[in-house]
């Protein structure tokens, strides 16, 4: 495997970017019996000078989101272990139209508001399918979704379960609007099952792939606060400041899948 990557700076959150073109995005994808099916391992590794870490003043409601008394929170939006390996970026084949059937891991097919986090940070939706939300903290907290899916949800009643379908493809921010700024995640809807999230080590693997020629891509939310807007806490109309975050980013390469056998990709990401 060759070391040339190419990278795409991406500014349109739409299913066109996640899908590699407006084919893969009209075709519908088709389950196949794959008796053959190979295996891509590898890992997404940072190199290069670590960005300080972006915290933000825990202002509000300290008793159950502060409760360690640190003061701050992480936004979360880089994490990079002892190891070099970065968690949280998703990792998946572009223009795949056929292959396993479309089962996404359960644990990222639903999100808990926890200790005023959102757990986990990276969800993966299948176009279609629904997101399950629950709030296990004592208080209000408010999700505000835009991008391919657009809803504005309270949660003011301790572990009470709403879901909401997800009709488009493409990437949905989710803020808190109950004054939690530091509150922040995506999800990815997409329409076919070969996707995967990277692990605190920065490691991944798909499985069932069809053998073939693939591009395969590693995608990262994007890391750096770029401004931030002013906008009117739901809970007690507090006038509060919310990060802007950088557009995500795209890495790509290309990956020939044997039949029973294992491929490898690993992917080297830094700030230029």
């Amino acid at each position: 495997m060759g070391s040339k990557r190419i990278v795409l700076v991406v500014g349109v959150l739409t299913g066109y970017v996640l899908g590699g073109g407006a084919a893969s995005a009209q075709t519908a994808y088709q389950v196949i019996d794959v008796s053959d099916a190979g295996t891509i391992m590898g890992s997404v590794t940072w190199t290069g000078e670590k960005p300080a870490e972006m915290r933000l003043p825990i202002n509000k409601d300290p008793e159950v989101c502060d409760a360690d008394k640190h003061g701050t929170r992480s936004l979360e939006r880089l994490v990079i272990g002892d190891d070099g390996g970065v968690a949280n970026t998703v990792v998946f084949l572009r223009g795949v139209t056929k292959g396993k059937p479309l089962e996404l891991p359960q644990s990222r097919e639903s999100l808990n508001q926890q200790f005023c986090r959102y757990i986990p940070h990276i969800m993966l939706v299948p176009r279609e399918g629904n997101l399950s939300m629950k709030n296990s903290d004592p208080i209000l907290h408010n999700i505000r979704m835009s991008g391919a899916a657009t809803y504005n949800l309270p949660f003011p009643f301790q572990y009470k379960e709403i879901t909401r379908a997800m009709h488009e493809g493409g990437i949905v921010d989710l803020r808190c609007d109950a004054g939690h700024v530091w509150m922040n995640s995506e999800i990815l809807v997409v329409d076919h099952p070969y996707y995967v999230v990277t692990d605190d080590s920065g490691r991944f693997k798909l499985a069932g792939v069809p053998p073939g020629d693939y591009e395969i891509a590693a995608w990262h939310e994007g890391w750096h606060v770029v401004r931030s807007y002013t906008f009117t806490d739901t809970d007690v109309h507090h006038q509060r400041q919310r990060p802007v975050f950088s557009d995500p980013r795209i890495w790509t390469k290309k990956v020939s899948v044997p039949a029973n056998g294992t491929a490898t990709a690993d992917f080297t990401i830094s700030e230029k």
